[in-house]
Parts: structure tokens; C-alpha cells; sequence
């Protein structure tokens, strides 16, 4: 007889099924897991069998035999001990069989029979859901799951409780969803002194998801301009939210099974790797891309990351994928990202200053700045530089607009793009259309047009700046309240690309 039973195995953010077989038969006393698992796979048979110790339930000296099917698929983590553990009680008929095969199950066993917290436990309960099944898991892990109201979850403790409740002894309760985490704005725009040209940009990029390059030299701001960028983006819809926490519960960031309705704010340091920006490592986990998804990256010191990490953001800024290529997988993550990037002018940060600049004033501006290369500065849609502020300004009193004030015209924005691409999927925001959708929806009147024909030809702008100097003069006009694409608003997308120091 073969007992099974049903987990599953993460590809990116999905989680596919895998039939846990498992076969007791005469022969040498053995215990062999097949499937392509892991060394923490194949290491539960220990733990397996110190928990049934625990339980005082003894295995056969007999060949126990589990088969991971798909067999051809690759079994990562800990999670696979819980599913091995109700094949093999199945498979002693200590569990009902037609019983496990309507549930999906993931879990790490500790040495006493205990249930351990895994990570993945959102992105099961959706596979489970699809697949009509129910889903237990370890009590850490309920809240979490239980966000998938299609799935049934229940959350036990130990394996004790998970053996009583499929014998009727004492059945598990749902598990509930967990709290919703409110949104604190902690950082104020108003809290910024001057820098309102600045503050405009950040208003038009998280209006359109518009790509933002801060450029001014040290202490002008714009780690602070950054940081309260968050504040100003509307909360994350449902349907966001759901698929921002799957790629969270990935990566264990998940806090007690919470959903957080805030945008994710990411600021690697300029030394992390390539496989912690964009996604890799051991079973190819989400990097910062990813982990920003729908939300904002933050890189400061822009030209001190290394090159290839930054060559390689400028496929995922266009396509809102990453794909990480391994020998025998291919991992999709989505990161769909607000890019906002600071830099120093030059290395010493004073190329403006003549009382503290270096001796190797202007080229050591283009040599640092040549770190950014053509086809990377050519994605930034809004390009500023940022002036420093005197020390007299520190201590006026604060002027400018809260984040609250901001954050409505920029919901108000973000409302008519959803209304406008609604029939599309994948495309929530002015940044994502192009082809056809541009011509229809950012189309300039004759005189505009003609302004932005001569701008065209008088900077040598690409296909692509062209066309993303017509996304940011249609968010504008949607900030704008305003149907119609004016030269106005063309001149202010063009303004904020041909900053006179930026220019590519």
C-alpha cells in the first residue's frame, strides 16, 4: 500500500503541488527520501523519527520508502518535514487515508514533536485554494495563511495535535486572519525646508511611478526628500497587497501573520551583492527588487554601486519582472518598483562649491557620474539636481505642504489612471503603458506636439526618453485634473528630464 498526502514547492512567489508518497515494505531496515530534496529534506527523517519517539510511536524495521513527486522537481527547505511525517502515520495506518489527500500540509518538526514556523505559508494556502484542498500548518503560520479565505486553515502546535485531530480526538479550529497593520507616517514633507522643485518630482513619481534621480551634494537632503516619498503614495490595494505579502512570506518578513496596507520602502547599502539586489543565493530568494514590489527602492550613492548591479536593474525597470536563471530552474519575481536613486555631483560631493571643490574640477563631476551609464540614466524619467540649503533656513519656520495635502492629489491621480486602464491587467499606471495606449490616452495637441518635435531634435532624445517625456506629461495633467495633454505640461516633463547637469 502507498500512502500520500499533499505540500508543496516554491517556483518564485507560486508554490506548485508535490504528492508525498510514501511506501513501507519488506527488506533491509531503511529510510530513504527520493525526489531531488535537499540536505533539509533528507534530513527529516531524523527529526521524523525522534517526534514519533516523542509520541512513543516506534517505526517498522522495515524499508520506508517517500517519493517527492514530481520527482524531476527540486525540494527545498524545512517544510517538507510535517507532509512526510502524515505519509509515513498513513502509511502505519495510524491515519486515515482519504483524509490527508483532501489536505495540504507544510511544517518543521523539532526533536519533541513540536511545530516549528516556516516561510511560504500565504503562497500555499493559494496553491491549496486552487487546488480545492484544505491546509494545515504550524500555529506561527496561521494567521498568516488564513488571508486566503477560499483555503481552510488549520494551525496545530505539534505533530500530536495534528494526529488528533485527523482521529477525531480532537479536531483544530480555523485559524484566523491576522490583523491588518495600520499605516504611521512618521516623516512629513512639510518637515523638508525649501526644496520645493524637488518635492514637485517626488509628487509627479508617485503620481505615475515615475523613475527619480536626486543629484546634489552632501547634506542637501535627499535621503530625507526619499524618506518621506511613502508618505505621499496611496496604500496599497487589496489585490497588491495580497501579492506584495506572498513575495514577504517568501522571505520571512511577515510579522505575525499581519498584511500591511503600506507601500514596502527598500534601501540597500551600496556594497550588497548582486544576488541580494535582484534576487538569488541559495533556493533564489527575492531580492530588493522584489521585495519593493509596489512600493519604492531607495539607492543612495547611486555611482558606488557596483556596475554590474546596476546594468542589470535596467531590463526589470522596463519588463516589472526579474527572471534568475539556474541550471535546472528558471524563478520569475515580480518588481514592479518606484526607483528613486541619490548621488554626489562628483566624488568629493562639492563640484559646485569653488571654496571646496577638488583640483580636478569639472571632470572629476563626469568621470563620477559616468558610473550611471547611458541606457541606466536614459530609464530615469525625472532627473533634479538638489541644491544645498543654508544653515540661515534651518531655522525659518516650516513651510510647504504636509504629506496628507500631497498624498490626496496623488491618490486623485492614481484613481483616474486605474480608471483609464482598467480593462488591462498589468497595467495600473502611466509608466506601464506604451504602443498604442500612448498614442491614444498622451496624444499632444498640434502646438504641443510641434514644441515637443523641436525638443526632440534640439537634445537628441531616444525613442524611449520621447516616449517617457509623454508618460510624465500625462501624469502631470492627470495631477492636473485635465483631459487633454497641454504644452504646459509638456514643458514641465521636459524640464524635469534635461536638468542642465543630467543630460544623457
Amino acid at each position: 500500500m502507498v500512502a500520500r498526502c499533499y505540500t508543496v514547492a516554491f517556483e518564485g512567489i507560486e508554490a506548485r503541488l508535490v504528492e508525498v508518497q510514501c511506501a513501507i515494505t519488506a527488506g533491509l531496515p531503511a529510510f530513504s527520501i527520493v525526489g531531488l530534496p535537499d540536505k533539509a529534506v533528507s534530513e527529516a527523517k531524523d527529526r521524523l523519527r525522534a517526534a514519533l519517539s516523542s509520541m512513543s510511536i516506534a517505526l517498522p524495521s522495515r524499508r520506508i520508502t517517500v517519493n517527492l513527486s514530481p520527482a524531476d522537481l527540486p525540494k527545498i527547505g524545512s517544510h517538507f518535514d510535517l507532509p512526510i511525517a502524515l505519509a509515513v502515520l498513513a502509511a502505519l495506518d495510524i491515519l486515515p487515508q482519504a483524509d490527508l489527500e483532501d489536505t495540504v500540509s507544510l511544517g518543521e518538526l523539532s526533536l519533541d514533536g513540536g511545530l516549528v514556523g516556516v516561510i511560504g505559508a500565504l503562497p500555499a494556502a493559494m496553491a491549496a485554494s486552487a487546488a480545492d484542498k484544505g491546509l494545515i500548518c504550524p500555529k506561527p503560520c496561521g494567521a498568516e495563511a488564513a488571508w486566503v479565505g477560499a483555503a481552510k486553515v488549520l494551525a496545530a502546535e505539534s505533530l500530536n495535535e495534528v494526529v488528533r485531530h485527523f482521529t477525531g480526538d480532537a479536531p483544530l479550529l480555523p485559524s484566523a486572519p491576522g490583523e491588518i497593520i495600520p499605516a504611521t507616517l512618521t516623516k512629513d514633507m512639510r518637515e523638508v525646508k525649501g526644496q520645493e522643485r524637488a518635492k514637485r518630482a517626488l509628487e509627479i513619481a508617485a503620481a505615475g511611478r515615475h523613475h527619480l534621480l536626486l543629484v546634489g551634494p552632501p547634506g542637501s537632503g535627499k535621503s530625507m526628500l526619499a524618506a518621506r516619498l511613502p508618505g505621499i503614495l496611496p496604500p496599497l490595494t487589496p489585490a497588491e497587497a495580497l501579492e506584495t505579502s506572498m513575495i514577504h512570506s517568501l522571505a520571512g518578513l511577515l510579522d505575525e501573520g499581519g498584511i500591511s496596507r503600506s507601500r514596502p520602502f527598500c534601501e540597500p547599502h551600496h556594497t550588497a551583492s548582486m544576488a541580494a539586489i535582484v534576487g538569488g543565493g541559495k533556493g533564489a530568494k527575492p531580492g530588493q527588487i522584489s521585495l519593493a514590489h509596489n512600493g519604492v527602492l531607495f539607492m543612495d550613492e547611486f555611482p558606488e554601486f557596483a556596475r554590474p548591479v546596476l546594468e542589470t536593474l535596467r531590463q526589470p525597470i522596463e519588463t516589472g519582472t526579474v527572471v534568475i536563471a539556474r541550471a535546472n530552474a528558471h524563478i520569475r519575481y515580480p518588481c514592479k518598483f518606484l526607483l528613486v536613486a541619490a548621488a554626489n555631483p562628483c566624488r568629493c560631493g562639492y563640484l559646485s562649491d569653488p571654496n571646496r571643490a577638488c583640483a580636478r574640477v569639472p571632470d572629476c563631476g563626469v568621470d563620477y557620474l559616468g558610473r550611471i551609464s547611458g541606457p541606466l540614466m536614459d530609464r530615469f524619467d525625472l532627473r533634479i539636481e538638489v541644491p544645498p540649503v543654508g544653515f540661515m533656513d534651518l531655522d525659518l519656520p516650516e513651510t510647504g505642504e504636509p504629506s496628507e495635502t500631497i498624498a490626496k492629489r496623488v491618490a486623485a491621480a492614481r484613481d483616474i489612471q486605474s480608471a483609464r486602464y482598467a480593462e488591462f491587467d498589468d497595467i495600473r499606471v502611466n509608466v506601464d503603458a506604451e504602443g498604442r495606449l500612448l498614442e491614444t490616452y498622451a496624444k499632444p495637441g498640434e502646438d504641443g506636439q510641434k514644441f515637443l518635435n523641436k525638443a526632440a531634435e534640439r537634445f537628441g532624445l531616444s525613442a524611449r526618453g520621447y516616449h517617457r517625456i509623454l508618460r510624465v506629461a500625462r501624469t502631470i495633467a492627470d495631477l492636473d485634473q485635465s483631459e487633454s495633454l497641454q504644452q504646459n505640461h509638456i514643458a514641465e516633463a521636459l524640464s524635469f528630464r534635461l536638468a542642465s547637469a543630467l543630460q544623457s
